[in-house]
């Protein structure tokens, strides 16, 4: 992200499954978002202080528990709406709970009522800077990514990873619907585009583009 030196990031790694939780802030104003609190909330809160975020919503790109799951806490501690996915992922938002018995944590997670969905070719925006809305369906089908045309920089949530792409046994996954975002809603972004994903390190779409074994020969 230092193309834009006036938006910053920070990972804050969340619940069991090492869900990345990104703050996003303008390093002049100190607006900024909170996207994916999937849990530990009061972890996200103190990373929220020691960053100085003057936090103004929580941007949500699936609705997959650990993405979704401390949401509705976050709100509650920080009064700043909830903002996305797309509203095909109502029904995993609103059984964020009967996702959480299936995993084995009961009562650690709780269901999500976005105050507004989001739509392929909406933009969200804080402290002046613009996020286009991409609909990305097939990890999830309400999956949505953010991206900073001015920073070269979007967040796939887990469309998109490191060598990999987002896993689709989960209800509601399509492998080739997933295959079909990447290439026709990412890839053409350019290899400059920096991301960061929902799980581990960020990368580029030129390095995942030419190495990401699940790009080669589709």
């Amino acid at each position: 992200m230092t193309k834009n030196p006036g938006l910053s990031a920070a990972i804050v790694p969340v619940t069991p499954f090492q869900q990345n939780c990104t703050l996003i802030w303008d390093g002049v104003s100190r607006q900024g978002v909170v996207i994916d609190p999937g849990g530990d909330v009061d972890r996200i809160v103190e990373a929220i202080g020691a960053s100085g975020i003057d936090v103004q919503a929580i941007w949500l790109t699936h609705g997959h528990l650990d993405h979704v799951g401390g949401a509705e806490a976050l709100k509650r501690r920080l009064g700043v709406p909830i903002i996305g996915p797309h509203i095909a992922d109502e029904p995993l938002c609103s059984g964020i709970e009967r996702q959480a018995e299936m995993f084995g944590v009961p009562g650690q997670y709780h269901n999500v009522h976005p105050d507004r969905w989001l739509e392929e070719g909406d933009t969200v925006s804080f402290g002046g800077h613009d996020f286009e809305v991409f609909h990305c369906p097939g990890h999830a089908p309400g999956h949505v990514v953010f991206y900073n045309r001015a920073a070269r920089f979007a967040h796939v949530g887990d469309v998109l990873f490191s060598g990999s792409v987002g896993r689709t046994d989960l209800p509601g996954g399509d492998h080739q619907a997933l295959i079909d975002s990447i290439r026709t809603k990412l890839l053409p972004l350019g290899d400059d585009v920096g991301f960061i994903c929902g799980h581990g390190p960020g990368s580029t779409i030129g390095r995942e583009r030419q190495t990401n074994p699940f790009l080669q020969d589709e």
